[in-house]
């Protein structure tokens, strides 16, 4: 698995963060695509990137790696800020641009040039091996899959500290997705490389990601180690008796609502326990919880202490066990809400946990 409470508390102590951003922000002309982002990812997850369109994914991907400026805030990647901390950075952005005349074996050569230094040609080289790319066939007629495999090279081969990939499995096939997964956990896992992956293909993340970051309306919604933040929302799934949820849900905080005739199934934020009912509750999947706050982009944000920045100009949540104050790290469900064996109601956990393997 990737690094989980224990690699999280070193990296926490040891001052390890990948990115912080204080008060980040974009704006275009009266619009803001981007505003106020605040946060901390810690060194060595694979960070799942979510929003509904328009939320400012694909802007916060490109003030990190310096393709914009930001109107506002500031971004520092392992430390460093402006060139120090962009050098540290590679960015697959959408579409995957490349060269389209240039063969497979110009396109490696030209990241060795642009690269002096920092440029890994054995690693390089063997992503394009295993990938079958021939290295005398031009990129713009390479198939998708094939073109996405190339553009990995040329990231991997800079031997980034962290990775930003906008969208990479779009227009790929399930096989060549499969492969693309693959490829990123055997690399990322053995350079510790942070990767930062934003993908519509929300059941694709999960096995993948460790780490979650939610953005709606320009701002961050939701952030922090994937256990932790699964683990203290429920899916309640229920008959109605009346116009609303039961009042036993509606206490705790409602993120999202999907009715189908008489019934419910409902994603919940706990206050604590959840009381017994004609209801059943299950732990939701990765996929289940952004699919739940991609439908309300203005459901109450949710910020884990490993997501609050250590800069010493934000204040910063002293001491105790990392994850999200009072709640459990997917503790059994008799402590994390529901009493053990209360009437009429079960609680069930799925597998999906976004941690990879």
């Amino acid at each position: 698995m990737r690094p989980g409470v224990d690699g999280e508390a070193t990296g926490r102590a040891s001052g390890r963060t990948a990115l912080e951003t204080i008060g980040l922000g974009k704006r275009y002309g009266r619009r803001w695509a981007l505003r106020d982002c605040t946060l901390r990812l810690p060194a060595g997850r694979i960070c799942a990137l979510a929003g509904p369109p328009g939320a400012g994914t694909s802007t916060l991907l490109s003030l990190v790696s310096g393709l914009l400026r930001p109107t506002e805030g500031t971004v520092r990647i392992c430390g460093e800020s402006g060139p120090a901390g962009r050098a540290r950075v590679a960015h697959v952005t959408q579409g995957k641009p490349l060269y389209p005349r240039l063969t497979v074996a110009e396109t490696l050569r030209m990241g060795r040039e642009l690269n002096p230094g920092r440029w890994n040609g054995r690693c390089a080289e063997q992503i394009v091996r295993d990938g079958g790319l021939p290295l005398d066939a031009r990129a713009g007629a390479l198939p998708e899959g094939q073109r996405t495999v190339l553009a990995f090279a040329l990231a991997f081969g800079r031997e980034p500290e962290l990775l930003l990939l906008d969208d990479p499995l779009a227009g790929l096939d399930p096989l060549d997705r499969h492969r693309i997964a693959a490829l990123l956990l055997a690399r990322s896992a053995g350079r510790a490389t942070t990767v930062v992956l934003s993908s519509q293909a929300l059941a694709e993340l999960d096995g993948i990601c460790d780490y979650l970051l939610v953005l709606g309306d320009g701002r961050v919604r939701l952030a922090g180690e994937a256990d932790d933040v699964i683990g203290v929302h429920a899916l309640v799934m229920g008959e109605r008796r009346g116009e609303g949820l039961p009042r036993e849900i509606a206490a705790h905080t409602v993120i999202d609502t999907q009715l189908s005739g008489r019934h419910f199934t409902a994603l919940v934020r706990r206050k604590g326990r959840l009381a017994p009912g004609p209801w059943e509750a299950a732990e939701p999947s990765l996929e289940e919880l952004l699919l739940g706050y991609l439908r309300a982009p203005g459901a109450p944000a949710l910020i884990a202490p490993s997501a609050e920045p250590v800069s010493p100009r934000t204040p910063h949540r002293p001491g105790g066990r990392p994850g999200i104050p009072g709640m459990p790290r997917n503790g059994r469900p008799g402590t994390a809400g529901v009493p053990g064996g209360a009437p009429h109601t079960s609680y069930h956990h799925h597998s999906g946990k976004g941690a990879a393997a």
